[in-house]
């Protein structure tokens, strides 16, 4: 499954969450870090949901870039 993970920069690092995975987050100091704990992260929430006969999270959030006019 594909789930979209939101990456936020802050003054203390970066933070990461799934928006259809509630409660799953992750924070580190670099964008490199926070990625690779978010994966490791979701790797192993998920699997423990398996291994508990839960039913997996349906991956619906999207995402799109969008362009705003500030000039007008």
């Amino acid at each position: 499954m594909k789930y979209l993970v939101i990456y936020e920069k802050s003054a203390a690092g970066w933070g990461a969450y799934s928006p259809d995975v509630p409660g799953l987050s992750a924070a580190a100091q670099t964008l490199d870090e926070v990625k690779k704990l978010i994966s490791d992260t979701m790797k192993f929430y998920l699997a423990g949901m398996r291994r508990e006969g839960e039913r997996l999270p349906t991956p619906s959030a999207a995402t799109a870039i969008m362009k705003v006019d500030t000039h007008a």
